[in-house]
């Protein structure tokens, strides 16, 4: 016997909105494009939430940021009853696509409104991080790096983003005792050794700071990490082959 209030029919429209949604998100991975037409088309015939969803997804991964932003922000604002979960995700998606556009004003609203909600949420305490460093708030930076760092002690990301914030801050011994954490941690972590080199450079120790950029350039080639490494050590006039 089926329960009242949950038909066969209505239970089995549920299960495949979900997949059709499940498989749409996949595609952003596979061909953003084509996750874009069929999320507008199942849009046009009535895909709701689910399908809003996916097409502002598949245009933040084409690149197509501000549009995102928007079309994230207004489905945060009208979300379904059922699909009420979805917002403080959306809204995160929300403040990157604005980061992205660099609107940063627009980024920190949206990430300071996802915080009054769950001010503990490390990604969104990590996202506003990084817009607060951008427009030169290292304080902001640290207090939400920190904050997070209590929520997440595994994660060496943020000690190593905490430590770039300290440097810009002259607080080298900070930085340093951090990025040293983060290694010990994570002894992969290129973004760890990038910055360890940047803190033994200004402290004059040029070659502790090259066998760091060079870690950090053969960790991850190929990566925004790898460029800003190679630049450093082009500026000691050293080549990694």
């Amino acid at each position: 016997m089926v329960a009242a209030g949950n038909p066969v029919g209505a239970q089995s429209e549920d299960q495949e909105q979900a997949a059709r949604y499940a498989n749409c998100m996949d595609l952003i991975e596979l061909d953003a494009d084509q996750a874009l037409e069929q999320a507008q088309t199942w849009a046009d015939l009535g895909g709701g939430d689910p399908a809003s969803h996916c097409a502002a997804v598949a245009l933040l991964r084409l690149g197509h940021h501000a549009a995102a932003g928007e079309e994230l922000e207004s489905l945060a604002a009208s979300l379904e009853q059922g699909f009420a979960f979805l917002q403080i995700p959306i809204l995160i998606q929300a403040g990157q696509a604005w980061f992205l556009a660099e609107d940063l004003d627009r980024a920190y609203a949206i990430q300071t409104t996802a915080l009054a909600r769950e001010p503990n949420n490390v990604d969104l305490l990590v996202d506003r991080s990084m817009t607060a460093a951008t427009v030169g708030d290292f304080d902001g930076a640290v207090s939400d790096l920190s904050r997070a760092q209590a929520n997440a002690p595994q994660r060496a990301d943020i000690l190593v983003l905490r430590a770039s914030a300290y440097r810009y801050l002259d607080q080298a011994a900070r930085a340093l005792a951090d990025v040293e954490r983060a290694l010990a941690m994570d002894p992969g972590n290129a973004e760890g050794y990038l910055e360890r080199g940047n803190l033994r450079r200004l402290a004059g120790d040029d070659d502790g700071a090259r066998n760091d950029w060079v870690e950090a350039a053969s960790r991850a080639p190929d990566s925004a990490t790898a460029a800003a490494a190679q630049a450093n050590l082009a500026k000691l006039d050293v080549k990694v082959e």
